[in-house]
């Protein structure tokens, strides 16, 4: 890099510029070396970050993103990006008005009367409930709140949600919430009929440690309503 992309990059002058250069060669003498021949700044050989731990999981998310649409090229802090591709996933239509009123009721300690579909009735039924978070299980987005209706709390998935018409001052007794209160350990591993080699294969994947990994989780993510 060279004065002209610190300019560009952060609307900065000529000599802000410079400053920064030689603030952060200051910082680290051997992570940038100056190319004559290019006329600017390229990675030392010696190169060691200072201020970001290299972390592969957050460079992968962010190309999952672009890959999914959720992140423009512009917004992306990857300079220069690989060739690329995601499988897409199903979507699950989270209505953001929907969304808006459940946030809104959490901030505000309060509860909505919403008309929610269920697995375990053929129409969707009116019922008051009390959110107090919002969670994902890995699948889906829910939310997470006291059901006035039945006198527990309970997974709400958002989608599920398909009207909100009243709300109410409540203020839901978060700690009575023990399974969102409370973590679990989940404990996996290769599956016992897998080959030694597709076994360590498996291990190599989720850097297990003596044929196992671990897991902790809210155990309301772990348990199904």
């Amino acid at each position: 890099m060279n004065r002209g992309d610190l300019m560009d990059q952060f609307g900065v002058s000529v000599n802000q510029a410079s400053t920064d250069l030689n603030r952060y060669i200051g910082f680290a003498p051997d992570n940038m070396v100056y190319d004559k021949s290019a006329r600017t700044y390229v990675r030392g050989k010696a190169f060691k970050p200072r201020f970001l731990e290299p972390d592969a999981s957050r460079y992968l998310a962010q190309l999952r993103s672009l890959a999914d649409g959720i992140l423009d090229r512009e917004e992306s802090w990857i300079a220069a990006l690989p060739p690329y591709a995601a499988a897409p996933t199903p979507v699950r239509g989270v209505d953001p008005m929907m969304l808006r009123s459940v946030v809104s009721a959490i901030r505000r300690s309060e509860s909505i009367e919403v008309k929610y579909q269920s697995m375990s009735y053929p129409e969707p039924r009116w019922r008051w409930i009390a959110p107090h978070a919002i969670a994902f299980d890995g699948f889906r987005w829910h939310t997470r709140a006291f059901c006035c209706t039945d006198d527990t709390f309970k997974d709400f998935v958002l989608p599920r949600i398909i009207e909100i018409r009243k709300s109410e001052p409540f203020n839901v007794q978060v700690t009575l919430d023990s399974d969102w209160q409370s973590r679990v350990a989940i404990i996996f591993a290769p599956h016992p009929r897998l080959s030694p080699g597709q076994r360590a294969a498996i291990e190599f994947d989720y850097r297990m440690s003596d044929g196992q990994a671990a897991i902790t989780v809210r155990k309301s993510l772990f348990t199904t309503h």
